[in-house]
């Protein structure tokens, strides 16, 4: 979340008037992430979020609308989009696309202890049980080929060392294709950091930011839990943290030796991913108002450590 597109008071009295969420009473901009502005929206009904799409445009948005709108129908603690009046969730400010939504409970946690993340475990288990019920489809727009443009674009920036390390990763990444042809794919969130999961209390109240999801190895989406959750910005892993989820997730969708065998390349993919978007992000901004861009640096470290010693899956 970030601000790039910059409202005024009546560019959101003239938007919300499309819904029935009654008359504007605050309204402020959410200065983190570094994808889409982001405003939180207090009126005499209630509270909710807006959210202006800066990189995603029309065509792309009705996929999002309607997976987070299926999962929150099957009672997922999931961020849900406010219809319009006309029965539609998309609407238009100053050009660009945008979507009202529900306001979530909760907090971020970032010290999660072990139980924060069996209950993540337990939510993210039946995310990836109910998507295929969406009947939707989308590819991974930040996939290998993504990851080996982005590589072109970055070669003149990096150390040596770094553009070594890129590229050693990479071709490992090229030749591990036998090792996930058996695995499971469906629709998954592809961002479950700290930040786009609210808490209260231990349990969680909210899985946020679904605009990177797509369909891909349901393994994927546990790497990335596990690189954010489970290590520090020091590479330390909290072994209990990973025991709590991945012990909680296996009791809901059984993993096997498919995915045993996977995890070491599947971990650093998604290592590999973060770093290259983080750098992409870092030496290349944005222009905006208020970035908040990522260091690259932890991403780097941990897929070093990863390739040579990673933590086993169960």
């Amino acid at each position: 979340m970030a601000v790039y597109t910059v409202l005024s008071r009546a560019d959101i009295e003239a938007l919300i008037r499309a819904y029935s969420v009654g008359e504007l009473t605050h309204f402020r901009g959410i200065g983190e992430g570094v994808t889409n502005s982001t405003y939180f929206i207090d009126t005499t009904l209630g509270q909710w979020v807006l959210t202006v799409f800066e990189e995603l445009d029309y065509a792309e948005l009705p996929f999002f609308m309607q997976l987070m709108d299926h999962l929150a129908a099957h009672g997922l603690p999931v961020i849900h989009p406010v219809a319009r009046d006309d029965g539609g969730f998309l609407s238009e400010v100053r050009g660009r696309p945008c979507a009202l939504v529900y306001r979530l409970a909760g907090a971020s946690v970032f010290e999660p202890g072990p139980a924060h993340c069996e209950s993540l475990a337990r939510v993210v288990a039946e995310m990836h049980r109910l998507a295929p019920s969406s009947g939707l489809s989308r590819p991974n727009p930040r996939d290998l080929a993504w990851i080996a443009a982005s590589r072109k674009r970055l070669a003149p920036v990096l150390k040596a060392e770094q553009l070594a390390l890129f590229d050693a990763e990479l071709a490992t990444q090229r030749n591990a294709s036998a090792l996930f042809e058996d695995l499971p794919r469906t629709l998954i969130h592809a961002d479950l950091f700290r930040d786009n999961v609210l808490f209260q209390a231990r349990r969680v109240t909210g899985v946020i930011d679904f605009f990177y999801a797509c369909e891909e190895y349901i393994l994927f989406d546990l790497a990335v839990i596990c690189c954010d959750w489970c290590f520090d910005t020091d590479d330390c892993f909290h072994s209990d943290r990973w025991a709590a989820f991945i012990t909680a997730y296996h009791h809901r969708c059984r993993l096997g030796q498919p995915e045993i065998d996977a995890w070491p390349r599947m971990l650093a993919a998604a290592a590999l991913r973060f770093w290259t978007s983080r750098l992409v992000d870092y030496h290349f901004p944005r222009g905006a108002a208020a970035p908040n861009v990522h260091d690259p640096s932890p991403f780097e470290r941990l897929l070093s450590r990863i390739r040579n010693n990673p933590p086993a899956l169960l």
